[in-house]
């Protein structure tokens, strides 16, 4: 074996964008950007192009929260909100980016520090800059078609108790509770555990309502080029189906177009387009979110219940106190049908035109339309029970009140900028600038029509029979900002860059509109220092560069605390009323105080880090710690109080502010032994908010300062009791000296929790309170990923594993109180009690479980007070994805004028450790039920000719 090492001079040559079409090489980057190619992209089996990124970026936060069809991952940079999605130049949102067909992107680079000030107010939580595939000029017309076909499962979704396992903790929780007349007779019990007779034959609720369902992606795309034009046309359609039994799905056709042309030696010109048609497809549910009903019914319909009056098909019976929980009749036949459906186009036109040696004029102009229609229809229905002598099904539940509603709106928004640039190198001397000015306005037009109709088989909205018609207007946004950004680079060693925004938005009152946001980075390649290539240190280290970078940061997103022209005073029309001769007439009331002073949110951002590239650049890393400081958000002076007839509450100011702090790195080895190719990376980032500085009046006493006051604090702090143990006998809980549930522990069995007495008074009650956990229902402090890739004489192999910590998840409602709410508990956690070895006697002896004995109407028990006991710290290693390829031989392939053909098998979610038991880690709910992410195995092919 011939082991041969080489230098990877392309780490250091890689191109990253960094804004407004202008690229740098890495080795001379001074801010905090790490990027990404297509090649780590579409090495994915995700169905969104967020999807793709999990684990394979330094700062990149990411959380799946919930896998239903066409569900995307959220993304966070640093922790710190939603960033700006930047695609081909044109300024988008989240779902913009989600439903860009990942096969068609390049490269994706995220700006995490104050390099991001460059693209202006909507920057302040970093940016990622969207790179669109192109054609290469002098190149031959290429054919690609990427395909695969995947089954999809749910990845973990706690299943409800069997039967027997549900009755046996029901007869036992009466037996304790002191009944007789038992709901289930001995003899009942047995028919149950048998599970043959008819009328004691158990249900599998979660079987009838999940099952495995597939998903396929075909994407076809034709590329080449001249020397004077270049062309990228892309065609791609996803399928994805719910994995709820016939529940529809989500469909999406992309359509992908670049061109670029060089019309003389000054001028080039270009342009692109990217367009979808997205379809969601469900039942008809009377609920606002139509998946959650049957999630909700696999817990609130028991293991006893069927979902059809003598089992007949035809005759859908009642299953719960709630009518709707039962699976059987949410189909399309007889609930109704909800359909979303997005169409939208982004087009975009540029031309450059080179002035002379090194100066370039530029002006870009992007349109997106995005036109959205939701079509939703209830029908009417009827549940049945079952008459054994007549041999009949009366009607026992029937729902008269059917809807139909229609909703319309769209996005339409004009993007333009105009830049001069100016790139020279003197000598050792580089000196690059460029200079615009950038307009934004966006239009939002929304109306929503509500109707009853006759009969479920009239779709249209009549006049007649139209109920309710909102129309909310069209609120236009409108930003202007100028910018500049300068670098100077003397002899690839010292780095220096300066950038800047004047903008301007239409939300602030005009003494408040506009903001000056600078910022710089400087950077020293140390490697480059003559002092370093003579040392010992230059056998190790190829490069190593020290940067740090400063800037200012303005944010016009205030949330809910301000709407468009709130600074204007005047009257809300067509708001409340009253009767005036006899006719209801509709008045108007006034708008309340102006907010004059409420203006920009600014952020300060520091971050100091290193890159380093060591043994001929094959290992590489990079670190960075930064912290963002953000003043000015709003807040209301609520201690202060006007006479109630005024009418009004003071308005909100620029008030509060909030800190996020942190670090992330990352490492990677790349190398070739003969054949062998290889490389293995990891990544790792820590961000933790922080409430900084919070209005607050002043506090009566120590106690509500300590709990009340946020100043200098971990934000998001959950207060909660500290459990340290559970109660072992009897004998302990009758010598207790404590208090535990505030009854003289009268309430107290065996295997109930105990808690910390703190502030030692003999009493558990809110006093003994501390802050539990970290933040519930978002991205984790601490995540990491890491990357593997193998390859040996055509078979590839990779995979990617990714993980966080320091994140709460509490465990409520079906997860925690006994039988919630009527229905059904998980079968881990029933089976997993502290229970009685004879559950009909209350004196036999108990036998421990985990969790405390499930009594009936027991929620409200010390038991289940806030604690640590059911706060879990989250801790999880995900199998992301793993594909196993072979690419077949060109010499074999080129015979049939195929240039490149692979076969591949991938999946996705296919393990998770966790210490939390049957939920995803990642999920957000409370009660266990979230759409659970999809475990896909997925086989495909790539073919080139």
């Amino acid at each position: 074996m011939t082991i041969t090492l080489k230098e990877d001079s392309e780490t250091l040559d890689e191109v990253v964008v960094t804004g407004f079409g202008l690229a740098q090489k890495k080795a001379t980057l001074t801010g905090a950007i790490s990027s990404v190619g297509d090649e780590d992209i579409s090495r994915s089996v995700a169905s969104t192009a967020s999807g793709a990124l999990v684990g394979k970026i330094a700062g990149l936060n990411t959380r799946q929260v919930d896998g239903r069809p066409g569900a995307s991952t959220t993304i966070q940079i640093r922790n710190m909100g939603t960033p700006l999605f930047v695609i081909d130049g044109i300024q988008s949102d989240e779902g913009q980016f989600n439903n860009l067909d990942f096969n068609d992107i390049e490269s994706i680079s995220v700006l995490k520090d104050a390099s991001a000030a460059i693209y202006g107010v909507r920057a302040a939580n970093g940016v990622v800059v969207v790179t669109t595939k192109k054609g290469k000029k002098n190149s031959k017309n290429t054919v690609a078609i990427n395909t695969y076909y995947g089954w999809q499962t749910p990845s973990s979704f706690p299943k409800p108790a069997d039967a027997t396992t549900y009755i046996t903790n029901y007869i036992q929780s009466e037996t304790v509770q002191g009944k007789t007349d038992y709901t289930y007779s001995k003899e009942d019990y047995e028919k149950w555990k048998q599970g043959t007779e008819k009328g004691y034959v158990p249900f599998d609720w979660y079987d009838f309502i999940w099952e495995t369902s597939p998903q396929y992606y075909v994407n076809a795309n034709v590329s080449g080029g001249s020397d004077k034009i270049n062309y990228y046309f892309s065609v791609g359609h996803l399928n994805q189906d719910a994995m709820i039994v016939n529940y529809g799905g989500f469909k999406r056709t992309n359509v992908q177009m670049n061109i670029d042309a060089q019309i003389n030696e000054r001028l080039k010109i270009g342009a692109s387009m990217n367009g979808r048609i997205e379809e969601r497809k469900n039942p008809g549910v009377p609920e606002p979110d139509d998946y959650w009903m049957p999630r909700f019914g696999t817990y609130r319909n028991l293991p006893t219940k069927r979902p059809y009056a003598n089992d007949n098909p035809n005759y859908p019976t009642l299953t719960s106190s709630n009518a709707a929980t039962n699976f059987a009749w949410l189909t399309y036949d007889l609930s109704g049908e909800y359909k979303n459906t997005w169409r939208v186009a982004q087009l975009q036109a540029n031309a450059e035109y080179d002035i002379f040696d090194g100066l370039k004029a530029k002006a870009m102009v992007g349109y997106y339309l995005a036109y959205n229609v939701v079509n939703n229809q209830e029908y009417t229905y009827k549940l049945y029970g079952y008459d054994e002598a007549t041999d009949t099904y009366p009607v026992i539940v029937e729902n008269k009140n059917p809807w139909r509603e229609r909703e319309v709106g769209h996005k339409e928004e004009l993007l333009s900028n105009v830049q001069l640039s100016y790139n020279k190198k003197f000598g050792e001397h580089s000196v690059s600038a460029i200079a615009g000015l950038e307009a934004v306005k966006r239009d939002t037009p929304h109306s929503w029509l509500h109707s009853i109709p006759t009969a479920n088989s009239l779709h249209l909205i009549d006049y007649e029979t139209m109920d309710t018609y909102n129309d909310y207007g069209n609120e236009t946004q409108a930003r202007l900002g100028w910018m500049f950004r300068g670098n100077y680079d003397y002899a690839n060693k010292y780095l220096v860059e300066f950038s800047a925004r004047y903008d301007g938005s239409w939300k602030f009152p005009p003494n408040h509109r506009w903001g000056f946001f600078p910022s710089a980075s400087v950077g020293w390649r140390i490697s480059e220092e003559n002092f370093w290539k003579e040392s010992k240190m230059s056998s190790i280290f190829s490069d190593f560069k020290l940067r740090g970078s400063y800037g200012l940061v303005g944010d016009d997103d205030l949330g809910d605390a301000y709407a468009a022209f709130d600074y204007m005073a005047g009257y809300n029309y067509k708001n409340g009323g009253s009767v005036i001769d006899g006719e209801y007439t509709i008045g108007s009331v006034p708008r309340g105080l102006p907010v004059t002073t409420l203006s920009w949110i600014k952020a300060k951002i520091l971050d100091i880090g290193f890159d380093a590239a060591f043994l001929d650049n094959r290992l590489t890393g990079q670190f960075d710690f930064f912290r963002r400081h953000r003043t000015g958000l709003p807040a209301s002076r609520y201690d202060v109080l006007l006479p109630s007839e005024v009418g009004f509450s003071l308005p909100k100011e620029n008030l509060n502010s909030d800190v996020h702090m942190g670090y992330d790195a990352i490492v990677k080895w790349s190398d070739r032994i003969n054949d062998f190719t290889y490389s293995i990376g990891g990544n790792v980032t820590y961000a933790r908010f922080y409430d900084w500085e919070q209005y607050k009046p002043r506090f009566s006493n120590s106690w509500d300062v300590y709990r009340n006051s946020i100043d200098h604090r971990f934000g998001y702090v959950n207060w909660g009791l500290e459990a340290i143990g559970q109660f072992e006998s009897w004998e302990e809980i009758a010598t207790y000296p404590i208090d535990n549930d505030r009854q003289g522990n009268k309430t107290l069995r065996p295997g109930d929790i105990k808690y910390k007495d703190v502030n030692g008074d003999g009493v558990i009650n809110s006093m003994d309170e501390r802050p539990v956990g970290y933040r519930e229902g978002a991205t984790p402090v601490l995540n990491w990923g890491l990357n593997f890739a193998f390859g040996w004489k055509g078979f590839d192999l990779s995979f990617d594993l990714t993980g966080g910590a320091l994140a709460s998840w509490y465990q409520d409602y079906e997860q925690r109180n006994p039988f919630h709410d009527g229905g059904n508990n998980p079968q881990y956690y029933m089976e997993d009690t502290w229970h009685l070895a004879d559950i009909w006697d209350a004196d036999s002896e108990l036998i421990k479980g985990t969790y405390p004995m499930l009594l009936i109407g027991n929620s409200s028990h010390s038991n289940y007070w806030n604690s640590t006991f059911w706060k879990k710290n989250v801790k999880y290693v995900k199998l992301r994805n793993l594909e196993f390829g072979y690419t077949l031989p060109k010499h074999i392939i080129q015979k049939v004028l195929i240039s490149d053909l692979r076969f591949y098998v991938a999946g996705t979610n296919l393990f998770t450790i966790t210490n939390i038991k049957g939920v995803d880690p990642e999920s957000d709910q409370t009660n266990g039920l979230g759409y659970p992410t999809t475990r896909v195995i997925n086989i495909g092919m790539n073919l080139k000719f």
